[in-house]
């Protein structure tokens, strides 16, 4: 027994094409066998050409314009045959139907208007009159402009589902590339903090018990935070789609926590916050914390620096997050890692700018410039 979530197949095209084909040859060869002068009019060959009518829609797929043509041709050899009359438009539905849903909507409307245009000819001149007098103007024109607008509007529909299935599938990948930066940010960040004390600990273990405890303690407190980030990721990728939202990311605010775990390594740490609560957009909040983490872990990790200044303040609309370290640099020709350029590629998603380099005086500097708000 299927479960209830389980999402159905959808249908083979190949059955669709096959119930159409049906569906046309049973349509006309009941107009043919409903004609009040069947006996004369409707021998073997009109059935045949019901049939080639049906069998036609079977290419329709494969090869749309060369249906249409056929079709239409097919048309004006029956009523060369003066076989009962179907009308002009009635055998050609499904071709027209086809093209316009294939995307040759031009052929469509010219197939479309050729039948119109014959069929009118011969009514105005009476030629062929005992033929297509039943099949007026207006049913002609009614029944093209059906097919082609019902071809028209479900292949809009199915490029309608197509993009939005493509815009998902983007979403997801964003959100996915999100939590990746945030957990490389946040564990990145502590990892660094819990090797540093580890080796804080190793060193003062039977010279400086209280040191190793301080130590141990910073380990234990980076550890919970690491296990608590990594939860909440795990927590959000295993609910149902719709059902559970990200968890909401650390602001600015936050800053002062990052700087307070860098200061118990022994890493001097500024702060400069200038920015007034509310002004900032919740995105552009947490890619700032982002860049000052990310920034602060580099620094622990690589600039073997003995001070660091974080600062961030508004100019106008824009918002200049800055943090700078007194360690040796990156070099001449340095090889940006993932961390930098993760945090260049969040900034320029929000729409601004990150610069990196070696300090004039010394050091390395992390620069970003990023707006208030996102737009829309």
């Amino acid at each position: 027994m299927p479960e209830q979530n389980e999402v159905p197949h959808a249908v083979d095209p190949r059955v669709t094409d096959v119930a159409l084909a049906i569906a046309m040859a049973l349509v006309v060869a009941v107009v043919i066998a409903a004609d009040p002068d069947a006996a004369r009019h409707a021998g073997p060959g009109a059935y045949l050409f019901a049939a080639g009518f049906g069998a036609l829609v079977l290419l329709r797929r494969r090869l749309p314009r060369t249906v249409l043509v056929v079709t239409v041709l097919a048309v004006f050899a029956y009523y060369t045959f003066q076989f009962a009359p179907i009308g002009m438009a009635l055998p050609a539905v499904a071709a027209l139907y086809s093209a316009a849903e294939m995307g040759r909507t031009g052929w469509a409307v010219g197939g479309g208007a050729v039948l119109v245009a014959v069929a009118t000819y011969y009514r105005v001149t009476g030629t062929a009159e005992e033929y297509l007098t039943p099949y007026d103007l207006v049913t002609n024109l009614a029944l093209v402009a059906a097919a082609i607008a019902l071809g028209v509007a479900v292949r809009l529909s199915r490029e309608a589902r197509a993009h939005q299935a493509h815009a998902a599938e983007q979403r997801l990948q964003a959100e996915r590339l999100r939590i990746a930066r945030d957990l490389h940010d946040v564990v990145g960040h502590n990892l660094s903090v819990i090797a540093l004390h580890s080796g804080v600990a190793a060193e003062a273990v039977g010279r400086d018990d209280d040191a190793a405890r301080g130590a141990l303690e910073h380990v234990r407190q980076a550890t919970s935070g690491t296990l608590h980030e990594l939860r909440s990721t795990v927590r959000v990728l295993r609910a149902p789609v719709g059902d559970a939202a990200s968890p909401a990311p650390t602001g600015l605010a936050g800053v002062e926590a990052l700087a307070a775990s860098a200061r118990a390594t022994g890493l001097a740490v500024d702060v400069t916050l200038d920015v007034p609560d509310g002004v900032l957009d919740g995105a552009i909040d947490a890619a700032a914390y982002r860049i000052a983490q990310e920034s602060l872990t580099n620094t622990l990790r690589h600039a073997a620096a003995s001070r660091v200044a974080v600062s961030a303040r508004v100019d106008g609309d824009r918002l200049a997050v800055r943090v700078s370290d007194d360690g040796r640099g990156a070099g001449p020709s340095p090889v940006p890692g993932s961390g930098i350029s993760g945090m260049r590629e969040r900034v320029a998603l929000l729409g601004g700018t990150l610069t990196t380099g070696d300090a004039p005086g010394g050091g390395f500097v992390v620069a970003a410039d990023l707006p208030l708000r996102l737009e829309g």
